[in-house]
Formats: C-alpha cells, sequence, structure tokens
C-alpha cells in the first residue's frame, strides 16, 4: 500500500469561505486570488468552486492560460502585469485584465497593437513600498495610460501594510486624495481589509488566504468569530509506537526527553511532505480524535507525537496535521512562520483528494 499520508481538498469549504466573503463585503465584487497554484491546493482542484466569484486574481501567464483553458469566462486579473512585450500577447488572445504599477510597462502597452484594448489596474504605492506610482506621481500615471490606445478600461488599486494589526487609515487617505478626481472602480482590500476595515471594501475586494480557511495575521485566534472552513487537510496514520521509561529521550538531537514512562507515536509526516521542520515540542496534532502534541525533532520523513491523552490510539489510527481541527495556523505559529507558507509548500509526493467538503464524502484522486 502507499506511504499513508495525503492531502485533502475540501471545495464546500472555499464555497462557504467565498460566501463569507460575499456576505462580509456585500456591496463589493470578488476578485478570488488563486497565485501560486491557488495557495498550493492547485487550481484545477479548487476550480469548481470559483464560481460565485467575479473574477479571479493570480500572478503567473501560464496559470492565467490554465483558467481560461477550464472554461473561465469572467475577468482575470495579473497582479504584477506584464513583463516583456510578448505578455500583451498572451494578455490579448485570453482577454486578460493587466496591472500597471510602472512606466515601463506602459511604454509595452504603448508599442503593442492587441486585437482589442486591454483592460489595466493602474496601482498605487500608498506606503507598501513595493510595487506601484506614488501618490504624487499618480494622476499623471493616469493620464498617460488613458492616452494609450491600446488600453480600454482603468481601475484603480492599491495594496495595504499592515491591515492585519489595523493602520490602515493613512494609506486609504493617502489613496482617496490622489484618485479625488479620477474616474475607475476601486480595489483596495486584501484578505484582513475584506475581515477587519470596511472604509477599505470600495467596488472589488482581493481575498486570497481567507478562502482558504487561513488567518491573515497568520494567528488562528484571531479568525475564530468568522467562521472559516479549512479547504485542506493533511493527514496521515501511526506506523508505530515505543514506550519510553523517565529520563528517555526521542529522536535526532535528543530534543525532548520524557519526564515520565509514556507512550509515543511516530506519524508518516515530515519536512520532505511540507510539514514545517522547526515546529516544536508541544505543537498540535489530532490523533485518534484526541488533540494532542508533536514531541522531539521533526525529521524527514516522520514526526513523533504524545500519546498519553489518546489511550485508545495505536499503529494505523489517523492523525490530522492541520485541518479542521487543527488549524494551518496553530501549526504555523509555532514553528515561526504563517498559514500561507505551509500551504503553499505542500510537497509534490503527498497524494491529493478533492471531496465536497467533509471527511466522507465522495473524493476525486489526483497527483
Amino acid at each position: 500500500m502507499p506511504r499513508p499520508i495525503s492531502a485533502r481538498i475540501h471545495l464546500d469549504a472555499i464555497r462557504h469561505n467565498l460566501q463569507l466573503v460575499r456576505r462580509t463585503a456585500a456591496s463589493s465584487r470578488v476578485w478570488a486570488v488563486i497565485k501560486a497554484n491557488a495557495y498550493g491546493h492547485g487550481i484545477e482542484r479548487i476550480y469548481p468552486a470559483l464560481g460565485e466569484a467575479d473574477g479571479i486574481a493570480l500572478l503567473d501567464l501560464d496559470e492565467a492560460v490554465r483558467v481560461r483553458e477550464l472554461g473561465w469566462t469572467k475577468p482575470v486579473l495579473l497582479l504584477e502585469g506584464v513583463f516583456e512585450p510578448k505578455d500583451i500577447e498572451t494578455a490579448d488572445r485570453h482577454r486578460l485584465t493587466v496591472t500597471v504599477h510602472c512606466d515601463d510597462q506602459l511604454d509595452m502597452l504603448k508599442a503593442a497593437r492587441p486585437r482589442e484594448r486591454i483592460g489595466v489596474q493602474l496601482k498605487m504605492n500608498s506606503g507598501m513600498n513595493r510595487l506601484g506610482y506614488r501618490p504624487a506621481e499618480f494622476e499623471r500615471a493616469w493620464e498617460r495610460t488613458s492616452s494609450i490606445d491600446a488600453i480600454g478600461q482603468i481601475g484603480l488599486m492599491s495594496h495595504f501594510a499592515n491591515a492585519d494589526d489595523g493602520a490602515i487609515d493613512w494609506q486609504i487617505d493617502e489613496f482617496d486624495a490622489a484618485t479625488r478626481n479620477l474616474p475607475g472602480t476601486r480595489s483596495l482590500s486584501n484578505s484582513a481589509a475584506v475581515l477587519w476595515h470596511p472604509r477599505a471594501h470600495r467596488d472589488w475586494v482581493r481575498p486570497g488566504t481567507i478562502l482558504y480557511g487561513a488567518s491573515p495575521t497568520g494567528c488562528a485566534r484571531h479568525i475564530e468569530g468568522f467562521s472559516l472552513r479549512a479547504a485542506m487537510s493533511l493527514e496521515s496514520r501511526i506506523i508505530g509506537v515505543q514506550t519510553l521509561a523517565a529520563g528517555e529521550t526521542i529522536g535526532y538531537g535528543r530534543t525532548f526527553t520524557a519526564d515520565r514512562a509514556m507512550r509515543i507515536g511516530v506519524v508518516a509526516c515530515g519536512y520532505a511532505d511540507g510539514y514545517p521542520r522547526h515546529a516544536p515540542t508541544g505543537t498540535p496534532v489530532m490523533v485518534d480524535g484526541v488533540r494532542t502534541r508533536i514531541v522531539g525533532r521533526v525529521s524527514m520523513d516522520m514526526l513523533t507525537v504524545d500519546l498519553t491523552p489518546c489511550a485508545a490510539a495505536d499503529i494505523g489510527s489517523p492523525v490530522e496535521l492541520w485541518g479542521e481541527h487543527v488549524k494551518v495556523d496553530e501549526v504555523a505559529e509555532p514553528a515561526g512562520t504563517i498559514g500561507y507558507e505551509l500551504l503553499c509548500a505542500l510537497a509534490r509526493r503527498v497524494p491529493v483528494s478533492v471531496g465536497a467538503g467533509v471527511p466522507g464524502d465522495a473524493e476525486v484522486h489526483s497527483a
């Protein structure tokens, strides 16, 4: 039989989270952000759950083409725009909307001769200081953009530096002041702003991580009131059991010492599967339906768990590494990272199944 580790993608969870976004930002249209292969979930896998979105936003041209080939007819937004002139040909062929954040991109569009005018999202650097025109330059950039024959509709967008901790009014004020006299739809809100900043919702919102049930802050406690559901479960089984005497250690580096006699379960999951190597003793895990903790160092192919609370657990018992009961952010936070990274880092060797959303539903298996 294959190694007993797998990931499960829950389509009903994505549909549920998308509807939550719609209720929370009821006056806005929704760009469903599926960059990084849908945050590691797989574009083709989650596509059936995206039907209620108004548009799809991503980074890579090949991912945009894949979405069109799947049958998506609504808008598709390239969040970083084009990188060279031939990208415009692809954008034209597949009716893509492109972000414009610099004059080099405008130069390419000015020189282009697309069959149809290309819609753009003109991006402001309102304080993130990554991509976009500064507020003082933005009206000039809009005027130049509007003068280019290859360009059609012009939307206005920006991105928040710290919507997760609440300090965004200064960026909204910068954006509003610089765009006060300009036409076009507005798009400001990332996942955190969708949840916590109604003032930022505007015409379009751009939820990413919350579509997959993870926290924008990296802290599971911060989204407890929103009923987000995990779109991915990482599951395995106990493949070995050891009984330690008080004073014995376990694993590489002997980082965990038993303070009493205790049963230890060995789980078929390690950092080569995408589980964080730096997850410390105490990181939560679910074994046989009971919440417990990992102990010792995570190795390439295995990790070890405390079976003290799981009296009935034995070889073959099911393990949830993250998912419905153990939130991915609960694993990421003690490891010094965020749920985004763990979801994106799921290893190719982990088999993935797609179900309607709850254990026991009919599944379609994929590599």
